[in-house]
């Protein structure tokens, strides 16, 4: 942790920021769970593919058409589980980068699908965390985890064929 945005006490900001995302994901899901329905959802945003001004663009309808929709009952355990499991990581800071980058993908998602309500702001926050990344897993499990991953990679010499000798 070298640069300014990645010292310990600005860590603190960026633990808190990821802590508030983590909340976010965590309510969202946690409502859904065992009354989810996206069928409703997937045909409206279906329906804001028409007209004079879409909203929804005709490749994305296309797509939420033939395997979102046909496929409801599998996204309505998906979606939930997914925003649960983004809202843990993100929470205790574990699996921190594979949490923020779902998160965005679906943030991304449903602003692609003609939702804004919140997700601009949780995308964008995702992806700042992203850029900081040392700063935001400093005070999360990941600070522990990753080194002890790695040491074990070692270990075993998996990541032997990554690493080159230094040149002489």
């Amino acid at each position: 942790m070298n640069k300014w945005y990645e010292n310990r006490w600005v860590a603190i900001v960026w633990a808190a920021l990821r802590i508030w995302l983590g909340v976010q994901w965590l309510e969202a899901g946690w409502h859904k769970l065992g009354a989810f329905d996206a069928a409703g959802f997937l045909q409206g945003a279906i329906a804001k593919a028409g007209g004079d001004a879409p909203v929804v663009q005709g490749w994305y309808a296309a797509f939420l058409e033939n395997v979102a929709l046909p496929n409801v009952k599998l996204f309505n355990v998906l979606i939930p589980i997914g925003e649960i499991l983004v809202g843990l990581g993100l929470i205790v800071g574990a699996l921190t980068i594979p949490a923020l980058i779902a998160g965005a993908f679906m943030n991304l998602n449903f602003l692609l699908a003609g939702t804004i309500s919140t997700n601009p702001v949780l995308f964008t926050v995702a992806i700042i965390l992203l850029f900081v990344i040392n700063g935001t897993i400093y005070y999360g499990v990941d600070r522990f985890l990753i080194p002890a991953i790695i040491k074990n990679m070692k270990d075993k010499n998996i990541l032997k064929k990554f690493h080159r000798a230094p040149a002489q």
